[in-house]
């Protein structure tokens, strides 16, 4: 019998990785990325991707295999990501599901929400508009979502834009498309674990790992990508290292940038998951051991 994917998820340096490789060593499983930027190669530092050692201990499934000029979404990912998972279960092995991109491993777990595909013209007009101006008019035409906008992203141009062109390219609203994830829990069967940490333990942690990219080589991949890459782009580190490569700023400076957006990112990440109560939360400050123990009871009744 196929046993249930395992999601272990968790903001930006919560230790997601460590956790996933020692699970995948003790229930059989192989590693599934279920991150947005760690499908690209060439951004395993930026992405914070796992080492080539640590992908040498148990199999991983996912990881740097797109390259840079192509386009990904949510949408693209689960279509890909579900058969690798399908693959992994017919040779009896458990998948680990390892990520913190909420909407990625929404569309993974939930099912893909029905939504327009993007129109290039309408996006961008769109673009030109100012953050205010976007919100006003999403406002106008689908308050629920622009409500639920403000509260998770503030002032998030592209997911506000997003939102807007739903409504525009349907005649709809993007909320009632929203409304397809509300799905049984029990109809689901859903199994996973969120890591949580204080929120200055972890802010240290992302201070950390901000100067190590930099030191281990974010700042030559940024120098290296094409023009072309459109969603490699949008990950964080991208305009603040560009910033620095073009003497806008010192390297003390761009550090501080990247921590401060990582640091807000993780906000909204925390924000995602507390809302998805199929996740057990575990305390990220425990030893490996004692995360694995607790991960197995929960996965126990599978």
């Amino acid at each position: 019998m196929p046993r249930d994917p395992l999601y272990i998820c968790g903001t930006t340096a919560s230790g997601k990785t460590s956790l996933a490789l020692s699970l995948a060593e003790a229930l059989d499983g192989e590693i599934v990325n279920g991150d947005a930027f760690q499908v690209y190669r060439g951004l395993e530092v930026l992405s914070a991707a796992p080492s080539a050692g640590e992908m040498m201990q148990v199999p991983h499934h996912f990881f740097g295999f797109l390259s840079m000029e192509e386009k990904m979404d949510a949408a693209r990912y689960a279509g890909l990501a579900k058969p690798v998972m399908e693959e992994i279960q017919l040779r009896g092995k458990l998948p680990i599901v390892v990520g913190g991109s909420g909407l990625y491993l929404k569309f993974l777990t939930h099912g893909v929400s029905e939504a327009p595909s993007a129109d290039p013209v309408l996006r961008a007009e769109l673009d030109e508009l100012s953050v205010e101006e976007v919100l006003r008019r999403l406002q106008e035409l689908d308050p629920e979502e622009a409500a639920r906008q403000v509260k998770q992203n503030s002032n998030n141009h592209r997911h506000l834009s997003r939102a807007l062109e739903i409504c525009l390219l349907t005649e709809g609203t993007a909320s009632e498309r929203r409304r397809n994830f509300d799905v049984s829990l029990d109809e689901l069967n859903l199994k996973g674990v969120v890591l949580t940490w204080d929120r200055k333990v972890l802010a240290e942690r992302i201070q950390l790992r901000t100067a190590l990219m930099l030191e281990h080589g974010a700042i030559d991949e940024v120098r290296a990508l094409p023009q072309n890459a459109e969603t490699v782009r949008q990950a964080i580190g991208v305009k603040e290292i560009e910033s620095y490569l073009a003497d806008e700023c010192t390297r003390e400076e761009c550090l501080e940038k990247i921590a401060i957006s990582t640091r807000q990112y993780a906000k909204r990440q925390r924000n995602w998951f507390r809302r998805e109560q199929w996740l057990h939360p575990l305390d990220g400050a425990k030893s490996i051991d004692e995360l694995v123990e607790e991960t197995k009871a929960i996965i126990a009744p599978c």
